[in-house]
């Protein structure tokens, strides 16, 4: 599935959420460098991946929430989905911790790259409700 976002006429944005256990996603690619230690993928796990904002609403992080909020509502709408599992930087792992994404795989090399991965997943059903939270307001 690739969705994207549009905000008064002008798209902000993509997102792909690939099923997983057909090695069409990085995330497979990476879990392979982790033997016996990696989670066993399901029929029912997909990937979020390719998610890309607009520069002027990268650090907005309402805006993520809302994006990707929309995209997983509709995936789960559409599928059976059991978990969601990403590949990204370690300090975007913090940020997605926001949304009931945890990390389980650090430091993970590419093969053939000198980039390395932080591993993250989450259910899905878990994941969209997060996403669905508002956070509390700022105190005056």
């Amino acid at each position: 599935m690739v969705c994207a976002f549009e905000l008064d006429g002008d798209l902000i944005g993509t997102i792909r959420i690939v099923p997983m256990g057909y090695q069409l996603t990085l995330t497979e690619t990476l879990l392979k460098q982790l033997g016996t230690a990696a989670p066993a993928v399901t029929p029912a796990d997909w990937e979020v991946g390719r998610l890309v904002l607009a520069p002027e609403h990268r650090s907005d992080v309402e805006a993520l929430r809302y994006c990707l909020s929309l995209a997983i509502g509709y995936a789960c709408a559409n599928t059976h989905i059991g978990s969601l599992y990403a590949s990204c930087t370690h300090v975007l792992s913090r940020l997605y911790r926001r949304f009931a994404f945890t990390a389980f795989a650090r430091d993970v090399p590419l093969p053939g790259a000198d980039k390395l991965y932080t591993l993250i997943s989450g259910s899905a059903p878990r994941v969209a409700q997060a996403l669905s939270e508002r956070p509390p307001a700022p105190q005056a």
